[in-house]
This record gives structure tokens, C-alpha cells and sequence, in this order.
């Protein structure tokens, strides 16, 4: 080959170089739809994903697109976002399944640490612990109380094993040294109804779903399980002031990437989400839904990350939980 082709050749490549480079510079970044891959097709995963969805596309000038990918108590989702090229174009929206699978389930085939990197706090719905009218306790402390000189008595509900309900129920017996049964149902909806019904005492449920039936007197609530009160519920005390500040359960919304996606392109969905999300119209209409908008850096949501895979992992390991 002739100096000339191959100084043709190597402009060629170096080009080629140049192009990819400026096609993952936060300027270039998106030249096409993003899909947002949904590892649940209702509630709190679908509302988020479909508002951030909303509103990030115009700034960011490419059509967002909420992908369900259903089944396997999320995984099909995770995994397939684990295992996506680290473009930028497809991404996750999380909740907490994302770190309690692998832990319920060893064989699981992705890590959440290593295979995804978090962009940014989306949302959260805390939960809130209540209880039937007919339990003697009007406090959380009291229900301690009741709990230790009643072993085995009392019973709390949850939508299946591993889900969160169930994982805080188990919480609050490690951290009170107090025996209650586990009533699993099919779904969370069946175990507030049971709740509700006086079948079981207590259960752990998203605010939103229980603000109602504490309004009307029919269930009582004890304690918000996160850092701060909800406007929903502002009577009600937080685990901390309830003299329980590790009771913690809060149904967090994280998106993230593939591990490897340019730190650049990150940083712009990063910088696009938590304006959106700390906007004055996002605040109002999470509100009606009893949820909290979220933000934080990549770092930060890394490090929440982490701290909710440390935390959990003592609740299971220490309760012997696997996944059915």
C-alpha cells in the first residue's frame, strides 16, 4: 500500500475517532429516542417514569420513551439494562426489587453494583406503619410494649415475601427483639385490606395508599418510616420521633445506566432530572400522590445505594428470608 492510502486510511480512522467522541459529548447527546426501560407497568415505577418522561424530552430534545419490561419480580428489566450498550439510550428506572433480588436470590444475574450506575433520585412514597383500631397502642413505643408481653400474638401483613412491607415487618422485629407473625397475601392491596379488616394487627404501606382509611378513623397510624414527616399525614410522628430512627422503609424511584456510559452523558441527565424534579409544578403534583420528588448527584445516589444493599442484607440474612 502506497504512503498515500495509508495516510488516507489513518485520517479515516481519526474521523471516525472525532465522531464517536462527539456523539457522547453532552452537546451531541441525544441524536436519537432514549428508552427507559420499567421493571413494573403500574404504580409508582410507571407514574415517575412517565412524568420525568414528560417533561425531560423537550429540554432535551429527543423523545423519551417508558419501556415496561414486565416478569421475574422485576429482573427481565434489571437484567436487560444491565446488559445494554453503555450509550446513554437505554436506561432504568428502579425501585427497590433492584437491590433486594440479588440478595433474596444469590443466583440472580446481574449486580446491582457493579453492571448499573445511578444517575439520580427520581421520587420516593414512604411507608407508614399502622394498625387496626382494636390494637392497644397509640404509639409506636406502645406497640413495642404490646408486642414484648404479647409473643406470637400479634400478626402483620404484606404483599409477599421480599416485598417491602414484609422486609419492614421483619425490620421492626430485629430492632425491638419482639416476635409478630408474617401474614404474606397476593399483593399489598390484599394485605391492607386484611389489615384494615382487623384479619391482621398491623401492616406497612405506602402513605398514599393509607392517608384515607387514617383520616376516617379506620386504621391508626404510628410512624412515618423516613427522615421527615408527609403533608398527607403531618400528625404522624417520623420513626426517629418515634423513638425509632433505623425503622426506616421509603419505596424509592433511581434512575440509572449501564455501567461504562460517559461520565458526560451522566451528568447532563443528572443536571435535566433533578431540575425537573425540584420544579414547583413537580413538587405540587407528587404531592397529591403522596410522594416526594427526589436529587442528589450521581455520587450521592450511589451512596444511598449502597447503604439501602448494606442495610437490607442484614434484615434478610438475619431472618433467614429467600425468595419463593
Amino acid at each position: 500500500m502506497s504512503c498515500t492510502g495509508i495516510r488516507i486510511i489513518a485520517a479515516a480512522a481519526l474521523l471516525a475517532t472525532l465522531d464517536i467522541a462527539h456523539a457522547q459529548s453532552p452537546a451531541a447527546y441525544p441524536a436519537k429516542p432514549i428508552r427507559v426501560l420499567m421493571p413494573f407497568s403500574t404504580g409508582g415505577t410507571d407514574l415517575v417514569t412517565r412524568w420525568l418522561a414528560q417533561h425531560l424530552a423537550p429540554v432535551i430534545g429527543q423523545q423519551i420513551v417508558p419501556d415496561a419490561r414486565t416478569g421475574a419480580g422485576g429482573n427481565i428489566a434489571f437484567e436487560a439494562a444491565a446488559r445494554a450498550a453503555p450509550d446513554g439510550y437505554t436506561l432504568l428506572m428502579a425501585p427497590p426489587p433492584l437491590v433486594l433480588n440479588p440478595i433474596l436470590n444469590p443466583k440472580t444475574s446481574y449486580d446491582p453494583m457493579k453492571d448499573l450506575v445511578p444517575i439520580s433520585m427520581i421520587g420516593a412514597i414512604p411507608s407508614v406503619l399502622v394498625v387496626h383500631p382494636s390494637v392497644p397502642a397509640r404509639t409506636l413505643k406502645e406497640l413495642v410494649q404490646v408486642a414484648r408481653t404479647n409473643p406470637g400474638k400479634l400478626a402483620y401483613a404484606s404483599g409477599g415475601v421480599g416485598s417491602t412491607p414484609h422486609l419492614a415487618g421483619e425490620l421492626f422485629k430485629s430492632l425491638t427483639k419482639t416476635k409478630v407473625l408474617h401474614v404474606p397475601y397476593k399483593g399489598a392491596a390484599l394485605g391492607l385490606v386484611s389489615a384494615m379488616s382487623g384479619e391482621v394487627d398491623m401492616v406497612v404501606s405506602v402513605t398514599s395508599a393509607v392517608a384515607p382509611f387514617v383520616k376516617d378513623n379506620r386504621m391508626r397510624a404510628l410512624a412515618i418510616l423516613d427522615a421527615k414527616r408527609v403533608s398527607a399525614m403531618p400528625q404522624v410522628p417520623t420513626s426517629a420521633e418515634a423513638g425509632m430512627p433505623q425503622l426506616l422503609a421509603v419505596n424509592w424511584y433511581i434512575l440509572l445506566a449501564p455501567a461504562g456510559t460517559p461520565r458526560a452523558i451522566i451528568d447532563r441527565l443528572n443536571g435535566e432530572s433533578v431540575k425537573i424534579m425540584q420544579s414547583a409544578e413537580t413538587r405540587e403534583r407528587f404531592a397529591t400522590l403522596g410522594a416526594e420528588p427526589g436529587t442528589g448527584t450521581p455520587e450521592q445516589t450511589a451512596s444511598f445505594l449502597r447503604a439501602e444493599y448494606e442495610r437490607w442484607s442484614k434484615v434478610i440474612r438475619e431472618a433467614g428470608i429467600k425468595a419463593e
